[in-house]
């Protein structure tokens, strides 16, 4: 059976897969967004805090993505739990290490101003300091996002949602006759979805950030 047969016959299956796998590293990047950009505002005017969070952060990519992911099954068994938990953590580093940068890169006499006609630390935070880090931030959560497409395919391992399952029932049948085929049709597919969402945020880039401060 050739590629393009096998996709024919396999469409809907495959179809279903892509559709897990670009939800679980969506939601996985929303909860990684929001606790790296939380803990990019929390130590980011602290020299030892933000080396700390960004060492942290830094020493979970040191973990095997399949070691990591088989450690959680004991603990939290199989399927969305430990895909959950492993994308979520890796997909921090990034999103920690370019808020921080961001926020501190932030012209200090654009926050005196700020302070200076009333704003309160929270909304000097909101209206001035954010804004300004944003394409630094964004950049981040498009870095993190490309690597948990990848590391999304590993869930399978762990009976994990997504295009991995195809893969690995490919790798898993070595000489079979669709054997290539299953391997190449979740290869391809991850790629294809990791364009589609970079090509997202460089539309939400250019939408959310001015073009006076636009890299």
């Amino acid at each position: 059976m050739s590629f393009w047969e096998y996709l024919g016959s396999r469409h809907q299956q495959l179809l279903t897969d892509a559709f897990q796998h670009a939800s679980a590293v969506f939601q996985c990047m929303v909860l990684a967004t929001v606790t790296g950009v939380l803990t990019g505002i929390a130590t980011y005017r602290s020299a030892w805090a933000g080396n700390l969070a960004t060492t942290a952060t830094s020493s979970i990519l040191t973990v095997p993505s399949l070691a990591f992911i088989g450690l959680l099954i004991p603990v939290v068994g199989l399927g969305v739990p430990p895909t959950v938990i492993a994308l979520t953590l890796y997909g921090l580093l990034p999103i920690v290490r370019n808020a921080i940068v961001g926020l501190r890169g932030v012209d200090p006499a654009l926050v005196d101003a700020a302070r200076g006609i009333g704003m309160s630390g929270p909304m000097r935070l909101a209206r001035v300091e954010l804004p300004l880090a944003w394409p630094p931030i964004l950049t981040g959560i498009r870095v993190s996002t490309q690597m948990l497409m990848g590391i999304a395919a590993v869930a399978a391992y762990a009976s994990g949602p997504g295009l991995g399952n195809e893969i690995f029932r490919g790798l898993a049948s070595l000489g079979s006759r669709n054997a290539l085929n299953q391997v190449l049709a979740g290869t391809l597919g991850i790629v294809i979805l990791a364009l589609l969402f970079d090509a997202a945020y460089v539309l939400i880039g250019r939408l959310t950030i001015p073009r006076g401060i636009r890299g």
